[in-house]
């Protein structure tokens, strides 16, 4: 008998279909992570490439992709400066009080979001809430790339497997990803598509440690065991925070008229978002003032 959960998973229902976009997920289930700074860059990335990019936030409560493009907006109308935007649209979780009908209405809003990015657009990206519900287990499974950051520790491996820290073998698998394999499942079943999963590894160690050693070790064999690719992401820079005010990116501080010197630290920050994206496989995407799109951004809730 289908329940409840294998109805609303069935692959013929509510497919956005045939849209030809390419859509990245950043996705976990935890907070301070570098999600939605992940998921900043790679947009603008793409936006200098010469791309159509779309931007979905499912974290619409929390609203932290909403923010960076207000204060971006807010930036280049104060500098007179000319900054590419995404075309966007934020979905947050229904409020119907039938569980069965929130979640249906959650996916079609979702899927409509798609299908509606996805006529106009070349790669749709996706941030998530750092916590489980199902209209973000249903983005997973829409996933063509899906990258996953973690800090560098033993304390958020834990959100991929529960790894014995004297041998590093892998004990048990977690909810998280678990949860992933079955959204892989679900896409395969949907349009016989795949899902290209990456973790991120952020805050690495500059120096080579005990832990940096056995980090590499157990996500070796996690990645064995899982399928999926590791990346390096980013390094603890007070950069990051200090950007996310005035809405811009790494990518975009050498704009004409930006306030923002370059340092030896924001090259080597840079250079981490260069190689990011040459992992998930976008071209080498440098800073130029005159790649705008001249995509106008829109908000819907």
């Amino acid at each position: 008998m289908m329940t409840e959960d294998t109805e609303l998973e069935a692959p013929e229902a509510h497919t956005p279909g045939g849209s030809g976009a390419t859509v990245i997920v950043v996705g976990n289930e935890k907070g301070g992570t570098g999600k939605s700074t992940t998921a900043m860059h790679i947009i603008v990335g793409l936006l200098r490439e010469g791309y159509n990019v779309g931007a979905i936030d499912l974290d619409a409560r929390q609203g932290t992709l909403a923010r960076y493009f207000d204060n971006r907006r807010i930036y280049a109308a104060k500098m007179g400066v000319s900054l590419p935007h995404p075309v966007y649209r934020a979905i947050g979780l229904s409020d119907l009080r039938d569980r069965y009908l929130a979640k249906k209405n959650d996916r079609l809003r979702l899927a409509d979001a798609l299908r509606e990015l996805g006529g106009t657009c070349d790669v749709i990206v996706m941030d998530t809430p750092g916590s489980d519900n199902a209209l973000s287990r249903v983005a997973h499974s829409y996933a063509d790339i899906l990258i996953t950051p973690i800090n560098d520790s033993f304390v958020d491996l834990d959100l991929l497997g529960r790894v014995d820290h004297d041998t590093n073998e892998v004990r048990a698998l977690s909810h998280y990803s678990e949860m992933v394999w079955e959204q892989k499942k679900v896409r395969a079943q949907r349009d016989g598509g795949s899902i290209d999963w990456i973790v991120m590894r952020n805050r690495l160690a500059s120096l080579d440690t005990i832990n940096k050693r056995n980090m590499d070790m157990a996500l070796d064999g996690l990645s064995r065991r899982l399928g999926f690719r590791l990346a390096h992401g980013f390094s603890e820079r007070v950069i990051f925070r200090e950007l996310f005010l005035k809405g811009l990116t790494l990518l975009d501080i050498r704009e004409e008229g930006a306030d923002v010197t370059m340092t030896m630290s924001h090259m080597a920050a840079l250079q981490e978002v260069r190689n990011l994206l040459q992992t998930i496989g976008v071209p080498e995407a440098v800073a130029a003032p005159n790649v705008a799109n001249g995509q106008e951004e829109a908000t819907a809730s």
